[in-house]
């Protein structure tokens, strides 16, 4: 049995406190036995060994209050471009500060106010695996709220459904689990953002998780960001179903946040079903950045893409553990896995492990990572055209980042997306320490 942290008496006061007597309560009760049972996971169990969660196992948090804040406050974070837009502060929807224009075949509200909805009975819980994470299992138990999204079938989403959550700390530690659902049915196209946010200083502990179900030949784009505080504990879960011929595409900025665990876990069930796994994770300071895919393919003639690069900075720490996992029956599944990772400071530190594990007998599945440092000829090159070495430094970094930008189609979100990279940079771009020996590896694999 792997070893696990003891659950603070505090989690069970709060719970108590939850209880409802809607027909949730029995998924919740069961998902905090499970909590309860496993604990919070340590560095001896293998999807967790380059992570210690300590910090977040031993602050006695308490659940965050609605708290209100001004339209001004939000301007600070850029959301107005978007037409239809969720705000949450504390985890709780804020109505005066969202905007919903609506469209036919769009059904777009918070959880809590719609969970009586068919939409969320039908799919709420069915698919995120609260047995095999606790962090799952705990925003099972104690969630109070998040987005819920149905798509109708053919429908064509015309602009990004962006939320944004807010987390204003207190002056004691403060915990908050949004929940999130997406459907998405046969043949729609839409296009959902989740962005993380904290408004002042503190700590603070943000645990979500969101169910994305897409239909036949549905379409999908995700976007998650994380900017929060230098005290933000940040833990997300992205547990996507697809079914046959779906297309799926996940992407990933994370910039900001003393510890993050970013999980994506899509399973192909569907044959000829298609996702692509595409991530950006900038650090600086002390900061980490966990980052844990596990791809399940299950059905036949199914593609993957993984692509993650990781910009580390100062003595920030990163992770990328990809996991694919070909089943028995995903006969001419192909996969492919590549996590690429700059360290910009002699203390930055790296963790890579690519890993395939194939159950069936013709596949074509490669993965491969390397860890290396600025191109110096690159350097020297911008350099004798002109530029400072800041500048010069600033490009080669925008040009590593741009290698996820690129893939990201929706125009609108890109712009959003290369603006918070942008305003990252030149921080990172000034650093000039002493070189150290490149550190390269590369491992491949082909199945």
């Amino acid at each position: 049995m792997i070893a696990s942290t003891q659950v603070p008496e505090s989690y069970l006061g709060i719970f108590d406190r939850l209880k409802t007597r809607d027909w949730l309560q029995s998924i919740r009760e069961e998902a905090f036995a499970r909590f309860v049972e496993e604990g919070f996971p340590t560095t001896h169990d293998e999807d967790w060994r380059f992570t210690n969660v300590a910090a977040v196992a031993n602050t006695e948090f308490e659940l965050a209050q609605p708290t209100k804040i001004s339209a001004e406050q939000l301007e600070s974070f850029a959301i107005s471009q978007f037409a239809c837009r969720l705000v949450f502060v504390n985890g709780h929807f804020v109505p005066e500060l969202s905007q919903n224009p609506g469209q036919d075949g769009l059904h777009v509200f918070n959880l809590d106010f719609g969970i009586g909805e068919a939409v969320v009975e039908d799919y709420f819980g069915k698919f995120l695996n609260i047995q095999r994470d606790s962090f799952a299992a705990l925003n099972t138990a104690l969630f109070e709220d998040g987005i819920c999204i149905e798509v109708a079938d053919g429908v064509q989403v015309k602009h990004p459904i962006y939320a944004l959550f807010i987390t204003v700390p207190n002056a004691t530690p403060t915990m908050n689990h949004p929940r999130n659902l997406i459907v998405a049915g046969e043949n729609s196209q839409v296009t959902i953002v989740e962005d993380y946010v904290s408004l002042g200083e503190g700590v603070s502990f943000s645990n979500t998780a969101t169910e994305l179900v897409a239909g036949n030949n549905a379409n999908v784009s995700h976007y998650m960001i994380v900017r929060e505080g230098e005290g933000a504990y940040n833990f997300s879960t992205l547990r996507i179903q697809q079914d046959r011929s779906a297309n799926v595409a996940t992407h990933s900025l994370l910039l900001g946040g003393a510890l993050i665990r970013n999980n994506v876990h899509p399973v192909l069930a569907g044959e000829g079903s298609e996702c692509l796994i595409n991530g950006l994770f900038m650090a600086n300071g002390r900061q980490h950045m966990d980052n844990y895919m596990l791809v399940e393919h299950a059905s036949p003639h199914c593609d993957s893409r993984q692509f993650y690069n990781g910009i580390l900075n100062g003595n920030s720490r990163g992770v990328f553990h990809g996991r694919i996992i070909v089943h028995k029956d995903a006969q001419k599944t192909d996969a492919k896995q590549t996590n690429r990772n700059l360290l910009l400071s002699d203390d930055a530190q790296i963790d890579t492990k690519p890993q395939l594990e194939i159950y069936a007998d013709d596949v074509k599945c490669t993965h491969g990572a390397t860890i290396g440092q600025v191109d110096e000829n690159a350097l020297f090159y911008l350099r004798s055209r002109g530029l400072d070495e800041v500048s010069a430094r600033h490009v080669l970094l925008l040009a590593f980042a741009n290698e996820c930008l690129d893939r990201m189609n929706q125009q609108q979100v890109r712009d959003h997306l290369e603006r918070l990279v942008n305003a990252w940079l030149p921080e990172s771009a000034q650093f000039s320490g002493g070189s150290t020996t490149v550190a390269e590896r590369n491992l491949e694999e082909v199945g």
